[in-house]
Order: C-alpha cells, then sequence, then structure tokens
C-alpha cells in the first residue's frame, strides 16, 4: 500500500520529479535523462503498471484524495498529498484528473526486436507534436497494427501529453526508434516490409486500391509539411486518403485512423 506522506511546500525536494510539468523545455531535458516519466490519471496509471513499468511515487492534491484509495492500496510508494493551491504551483496546472504518477521508464528495445513477428506497422517521420505522436499510438492499437517506429526526432512517447492523448496506449503497441533517418527505410524493405508513404498528393493511389498483403508499413510526416522528400522517393507507393469539396488532407489523427483501419481490414 502507498504510503501516504502530507507535504506543504511545493519546493520540497521529493516532489522533484513533479516540478513544471507544462515546461516542455525542461521536461524534454529532465525526463529521459532521469529515466521517468509522468502518467495522469487513474485509469492510465494502471495501464502504466499492467505493463510493467514501476512506480517511484504517486501525487494527489488533497481534495481529490477520495478518488485514488483503490489505486493507492495496490501501490508501493510513497504517496505525496498537498493542498490543492500548492499542487498547482509545483506542477504549473490544476491537478484535476486524481493522481499524478512518477513512472520508471524501461529499457527501449531495437527496431529488431520490435519488428519480430510485426505485419503492420507505423513509421512517423519528425513527428514533433507530441499529442500527434499519442493520436497515432492510439490509432495503431485501436485498429490492429502492430507496433510503431519512430525517426530520431519525434516527439517522445511517454511525454506526458502523448500518453495522456493516446489514454496510456503508448503502453500497449511496442514501438523503437529508426538509429538511422537516411537508411531506416532500406532497412525495413530488407525486412520484407512494403513501404507505403500516406501523402494528400493528387497523383499518389488511393488507399482504398491498396491490396494490404504481406508486411506493410505506413509511412506518416508531420501534420504541415508532410513526409520529406526523401523518404517520399524511398517508399513503394504514395498512397492518398481521396478528398471531397476543397479539403486538401486532415490532421494526423483522423488521416492514421483511416489509413490504419483500410490497410488493416481491406
Amino acid at each position: 500500500m502507498a504510503a501516504q506522506v502530507l507535504v506543504s511546500d511545493p519546493a520540497d525536494p521529493r516532489l522533484a520529479d513533479y516540478v513544471r510539468l507544462t515546461d516542455v523545455g525542461l521536461r524534454r531535458a529532465l525526463e529521459p535523462a532521469s529515466g521517468l516519466f509522468i502518467a495522469e490519471g487513474e485509469r492510465v496509471i494502471r495501464r502504466a503498471l499492467s505493463a510493467g513499468y514501476p512506480v517511484r511515487s504517486l501525487l494527489v492534491a488533497d481534495d481529490k484524495l477520495a478518488t485514488i484509495t483503490d489505486l493507492a492500496g495496490s501501490v508501493r510508494a510513497p504517496l505525496y498529498v498537498l493542498p490543492a493551491q500548492a499542487a498547482q504551483q509545483l506542477t504549473g496546472f490544476r491537478v484535476h484528473r486524481g493522481a499524478l504518477a512518477s513512472m520508471q521508464r524501461l529499457p527501449e528495445p531495437p527496431a529488431q526486436q520490435v519488428l519480430a513477428g510485426a505485419r503492420r506497422v507505423v513509421v512517423l517521420e519528425d513527428v514533433v507534436d507530441h499529442a500527434n505522436v499519442g493520436a497515432v499510438f492510439r490509432c495503431a492499437a485501436a485498429l490492429g497494427f502492430d507496433a510503431v517506429l519512430l525517426a530520431p526526432r519525434c516527439a517522445d512517447p511517454l511525454y506526458r501529453r502523448s500518453v495522456r492523448v493516446s489514454m496510456g496506449a503508448v503502453f500497449a503497441v511496442p514501438y523503437a526508434r529508426l538509429a538511422d533517418w537516411a537508411e531506416g527505410l532500406p532497412w525495413l524493405r530488407s525486412l520484407g516490409f512494403r513501404l507505403l508513404a500516406l501523402t494528400p498528393d493528387a497523383s499518389a493511389t488511393p488507399i482504398g486500391q491498396v491490396v494490404p498483403a504481406g508486411r506493410l508499413a505506413l509511412l506518416i510526416g508531420t501534420e504541415g509539411a508532410g513526409l520529406s522528400a526523401r523518404w517520399l522517393a524511398a517508399a513503394d507507393e504514395a498512397v492518398r486518403i481521396p478528398m471531397r469539396r476543397g479539403v486538401d488532407s486532415l490532421n494526423i489523427a483522423s488521416a492514421a485512423a483511416i489509413a490504419c483501419y483500410l490497410l488493416a481490414h481491406g
């Protein structure tokens, strides 16, 4: 059972894991270097626990303590209880989802291991928006994709916003980073994957016409610029989601959902 610790001072060094959670620059530097990430809300914390991530500590505002009784009873870690105002001062936002948990990161597996046995994978190129990364993981999990690969510059899937938007799907879908942006796609092809580049280009093949046979890798780029010219040229086929009424593209979450569904169930 979590050991309840009452804390009134947001500067208490025991709370260092939770400092300035809205400061993206700070958290990007702090969390991977410290081997931690923050899970927000009881459902997401439970999914992280089920995936084998150890809890370093829990934090809850005193007015939400009653909402996490069951969770606290299943965790062996300090449970820091703060006045609501102190919790907000510490984290930078009103902690209204019940609990926060500082979780210990696990070693990230190599891409070769993640792809063993996988037939459908999403590959993200330079998607730096944490919400978009989380949305893609949620689509991949819901629609039957086996793994997600990230180009080296993609956002951290375990960043708090990624985890929250994915509703914990980042814990369910295996993922890894490509070691080399330039050579990652030829390496994937050598493993037998057919590379499909998702693009709004009108000359691309409508994705509904793709026969989803064999191993498939769906390449998705940034919401603004899309895939780089290099990755588009390296793909086996460019595919598009047909549009109407003058709309040229969808946001990443919508496009990923449609593409994943068609390739998983087509």
